[in-house]
C-alpha cells in the first residue's frame, strides 16, 4: 500500500510515481481542487486531486478529517509562491491518480492539532492522542535511547537476561502489587519492584555482565515522574568496583546524548558526597543549573536572644542555613509571601528575610524584621559568610535539618527558575559516599538508604554493630538537571555482613531465612563481589524530550490515581474468578452519610 512514508517526501523524488498511505489530517476546498494533508509517523506530505481524475475526485469530496486512505500519484514541484518552509516536505505534492478508503472514521473527540485539551480525555482516547505529532516524536525518541542503550551494552560484553514477573514479596520501601495463586490456595505472587534479587543471583551464576530493560511495580502514592508500573535500564558486573562502573555508565549516557541528542555532555562528571550536596544544595540530588548555595549559620546563631534561630542552632538534630538572592531587593512583599507560603509544602513554618539595600551601612542600610533580634556583630558575620551585596535579599531557614534542607533546597531551584538564574544546557553529577542506614523516629529502627543489600564502606565494617550512624555505603547517583535518573552500588557479597546489615534493620534470623534464604545461601557458594546501577528509563526520556511528565513518554500510562481511563483498570471481577484464586472480598463500612 505505501512505497515511501509521507514525511521522506522531498524534490529527489519529482517526476515519480508512488504510493502513499495513512490519515487525513486536514482537507482543504479551494474550488475545484481539493488539497489533502496526508499525516502518518513521519511526517506530512500535500496531496492534491484535480477534477480530471473524475473518480478519485469524488472520494476526496467525501473524505473527512481522521479517515484513512491510501493514494497513487505523481511527485510534482509545488508551482511558485505555494511553497511552505516550515513543511519538511513543503516544496513537492503529489498528485494523486488514484485514491481508496481504508476506514472511515468518526468526528474524534478532539482534533489531532488541538494541543489545548486535558489530559484526563487524552489519557481516555489515548490512541488518538499518540497520534499527535509530538507525541509520535516522543515514542520514537525512547526507542532510539532503548536501542542505543542495548547497542552499547552488547558491545561492551553485557547480556540481555529476562527475570521473572511473578515473584515473592521483598521488602523494597514499598508496597508490593500482590497476585493471588490459583494452584497455590492462600499463597500469593508479587509483580516486582525490581530485579535486585535475581541480577545479583545471576553474578552468582557467573553471568558476568548483565543488562535488562524491565517493567516494575511499586503500590506507592503518585506523582508527575513516577508510575505504578515503570521501565528502568538494569544492569549488573561482576569484579568491577564503583569507579569502573562509574565510568561505563558515564560513558553510556554520554553517548546517548551525542547520538540521539547531537549534545556533547562534560568529558568528566563531576562528583560530590551526599553529605556535600545537602551542606551547599539541600538535596541528594541537586540542580547544578541554579548557582546559588545554602550556606551554615547556626555558629553565628547560637548565642541570640531570638530562639527562632538559637533554638535550631543548638539542636543536634537542628539546622540554620542563610540563601543569598542576588538582586532580591526588588523581590515585593507579596512575593516574599508567596514564598514563604511554597516553602510550607515542606513543612517549614516560616521564612525570615534580610533586603539589603546598602551593605556598607550595616544595620542602617538592612530592612528586615528579624534585624532587631540579632547583633552588630552577627550581622556583620552574616554578611561576610554569605557575600551579600548590596540589592541583595537573604533567606533564612531555621528547623530540623531534614525540613531546613527540604524547604531551602527546594526553594533554591524555584528560585532560580523565576528569577532566570538557571543556566542553559545539560549539568550531570554523581553523588555518592550515602550514609548507609537513616534512623525512623516513628518506628525507631533503622533503614537502608538505598536497600538491605548495599554493601557498606569495607573500612568501617568495625562500626556496623555499634554505631550504624557512621557508617557510608558503597552507593552512587547519577543525577542530571536535578533529577535522579540512575542509582547504584557494590552489593554485598559475603553472607556474614549481610546477615549482619539484615539484623541491624531488625530482620532476624528467622525472618531473613524465611524472605532472604535463597539469596544467603547462594552467596556461600562462592559470590564475585559485584555491584550495578538501574536508570529509570521513563524519567530519563522525559529530561531529554523536554515533557513535563514521564506520562508524556509512555504510551499507556495510569493516571496519578493508578487509573488506566483508556480501559477502566482496575475493575472488578466476577465471582468465579474470585472463587477460582481462594479470594473472598470484604465489605466496607460506609460512614454516616456516605
Amino acid at each position: 500500500m505505501r512505497s515511501h512514508y509521507c514525511g521522506e517526501l522531498n524534490e529527489s523524488l519529482i517526476g515519480q510515481e508512488i504510493q502513499l498511505a495513512g490519515w487525513v489530517n486536514r482537507r482543504r476546498d479551494h474550488g475545484g481542487v481539493i488539497f489533502i494533508d496526508l499525516r502518518d509517523r513521519e511526517g506530512l506530505a500535500q496531496v492534491v486531486f484535480d477534477p480530471d481524475h473524475a473518480d478519485s475526485f469524488a472520494i476526496a469530496e467525501q473524505v473527512r478529517s481522521e479517515y484513512v486512505i491510501n493514494i497513487n500519484g505523481v511527485v510534482r514541484e509545488r508551482p511558485e509562491g505555494t511553497i511552505n518552509e516550515e513543511m519538511p516536505t513543503g516544496k513537492v505534492e503529489v498528485l494523486v491518480s488514484q485514491v481508496t478508503v481504508l476506514n472511515r472514521a468518526e468526528t474524534p473527540p478532539f482534533m489531532v492539532d488541538d494541543n489545548s485539551m486535558g489530559e484526563d480525555i487524552r489519557l481516555r482516547y489515548r490512541y488518538i492522542d499518540l497520534r499527535r505529532p509530538v507525541m509520535q516524536q516522543r515514542m520514537k525518541l525512547r526507542a532510539t535511547v532503548t536501542r542505543q542503550m542495548r547497542r552499547y551494552l552488547d558491545e561492551n560484553g553485557f547480556l540481555d537476561v529476562e527475570t521473572p514477573m511473578l515473584t515473592r514479596a521483598t521488602p523494597e520501601g514499598a508496597r508490593d502489587y500482590l497476585v493471588p495463586s490459583r494452584t497455590h490456595p492462600g499463597e500469593f505472587f508479587a509483580l516486582p519492584q525490581s530485579p535486585q534479587l535475581f541480577k545479583q543471583l545471576l553474578m552468582v551464576s557467573g553471568m558476568d555482565r548483565y543488562y535488562q530493560i524491565v517493567r516494575c511495580f511499586r503500590d506507592e502514592d503518585l506523582r508527575a515522574d513516577r508510575q505504578p508500573e515503570f521501565t528502568q535500564l538494569d544492569i549488573e558486573t561482576s569484579f568491577l568496583n564503583e569507579t569502573q562502573i562509574m565510568e561505563l555508565m558515564e560513558n553510556m549516557v554520554r553517548m546517548l546524548f551525542s547520538e540521539v541528542m547531537d549534545t556533547e555532555l562534560p568529558a568528566q562528571f563531576p562528583k560530590i558526597s551526599y553529605d556535600e550536596a545537602m551542606r551547599r544544595y539541600g538535596s541528594d540530588r541537586p540542580d547544578l543549573r541554579v548557582p546559588l548555595e545554602l550556606v551554615d549559620v547556626a555558629d553565628l546563631m547560637a548565642a541570640v536572644e531570638f530562639k527562632v534561630f538559637s533554638g535550631p542552632a543548638n539542636d543536634p538534630h537542628g539546622r540554620v542555613a542563610a540563601l543569598c538572592v542576588p538582586d532580591g531587593s526588588s523581590l515585593s512583599r507579596k512575593e516574599i509571601d508567596l514564598y514563604t507560603k511554597y516553602v510550607g509544602i515542606y513543612g517549614a513554618r516560616g521564612l525570615a528575610y534580610i533586603k539589603v539595600n546598602d551593605v556598607d551601612a550595616g544595620r542602617e542600610g538592612l530592612q528586615s524584621p528579624i534585624v532587631k533580634f540579632l547583633p552588630d556583630e552577627t550581622i556583620t558575620a552574616i554578611l561576610q559568610r554569605t557575600g551579600a551585596k548590596s540589592g541583595d535579599l537573604i533567606f533564612f531557614g531555621a528547623d530540623k535539618a531534614k525540613i531546613v534542607n527540604e524547604a531551602l533546597g527546594a526553594l533554591r531551584v524555584k528560585v532560580g527558575e523565576d528569577r532566570g538564574l538557571m543556566s542553559e544546557g545539560w549539568k550531570p553529577v554523581w553523588v555518592v559516599d550515602f550514609p548507609m542506614f537513616d534512623w525512623d523516629e516513628k518506628s525507631e529502627s533503622w533503614n537502608s538508604i538505598h536497600h538491605p543489600f548495599t554493601a557498606p564502606n569495607s573500612e568501617q565494617l568495625d562500626l556496623l554493630e555499634s554505631e550504624p550512624h557512621k557508617v557510608y555505603s558503597r552507593a552512587y547517583d547519577m543525577v542530571l538537571n536535578g533529577s535522579e535518573i540512575g542509582g547504584g552500588s557494590i552489593r554485598i557479597h559475603d553472607p556474614d555482613i549481610q546477615q549482619q546489615v539484615l539484623k541491624i534493620l531488625g530482620v532476624d534470623e528467622v525472618e531473613a531465612e524465611d524472605k532472604f534464604g535463597f539469596l544467603l545461601n547462594a552467596l556461600k557458594y562462592g559470590c564475585p563481589p559485584h555491584g550495578g546501577m538501574a536508570f529509570g528509563l521513563d524519567r530519563l526520556v522525559m529530561l531529554m524530550a523536554g515533557a513535563s511528565s514521564i506520562r508524556d513518554v509512555m504510551a499507556f500510562p495510569k493516571t496519578q490515581s493508578a487509573n488506566c481511563l483508556l480501559t477502566g483498570a482496575p475493575d472488578q471481577v466476577s465471582p468465579r474468578q474470585l472463587r477460582e484464586i481462594n479470594v473472598r472480598l470484604r465489605k466496607v463500612e460506609k460512614a454516616e452519610g456516605e
